[in-house]
């Protein structure tokens, strides 16, 4: 008759221990991503100031107005290529980072959902008679959120694969016309 308050006292306590791991899990991915973009973002200031101290040393040198303007034209396209090429591995970090949010996300609601199936099967065989509604309640519940999860799943991942659709087509229009506006640039 003490058997059910204990095995809830079990699940609970296995569930904060499931969600502090969870924590420490995203906590940790989380600071990855950071760390990556902090890398990234050290490594593009450095090469933006050698290239800056190169291009500037470049455009001193012209010895005439259109000789300024060939090298400012010619310098343009490279410096597109290189934001394109930024804004796309900031896109990876955050990509991947998600990835992983959602991966740990799914496997805990999975561990969760299977946790509180075996506890509630657990429970109902010695559920006294009578109680086979209120039991089939329960699961259906159980069943119905787990099935509302998945859809918000699945509709959050069509989502993200929208925006990252909708970003490579920029990205791809901006290079276009970058690559387009260089030559004309040039000839001025």
């Amino acid at each position: 008759m003490f058997a059910i308050p204990e095995q809830f006292s079990n699940a609970t306590k296995a569930n904060f221990e499931s969600q502090f791991a969870i924590f420490s899990s995203l906590t940790s991915k989380a600071f990855e991503g950071m760390e990556k973009l902090v890398e990234l973002n050290l490594t593009a200031a450095k090469a933006s100031l050698d290239e800056s101290s190169a291009a500037t040393r470049q455009l001193l040198s012209a010895k005439d107005p259109q000789e300024f303007f060939s090298l400012t034209a010619a310098q343009a396209q490279p410096t597109a290529e290189k934001a394109l090429s930024y804004g796309r591995q900031v896109a990876a970090i955050a990509a991947g980072t998600q990835a992983e949010f959602t991966k740990a996300a799914e496997e805990q609601i999975a561990e969760t959902n299977r946790k509180v199936i075996s506890l509630v099967d657990e429970v109902t065989k010695n559920a006294p008679a009578g109680s086979e509604n209120v039991v089939s309640v329960i699961k259906a519940t159980l069943g119905n959120a787990s099935a509302g999860y998945e859809q918000l799943s699945k509709t959050a991942k069509q989502a993200m694969e929208a925006v990252e659709t909708n970003v490579n087509a920029a990205v791809s229009q901006f290079t276009q016309a970058a690559q387009t506006a260089a030559p004309k640039a040039g000839k001025k």
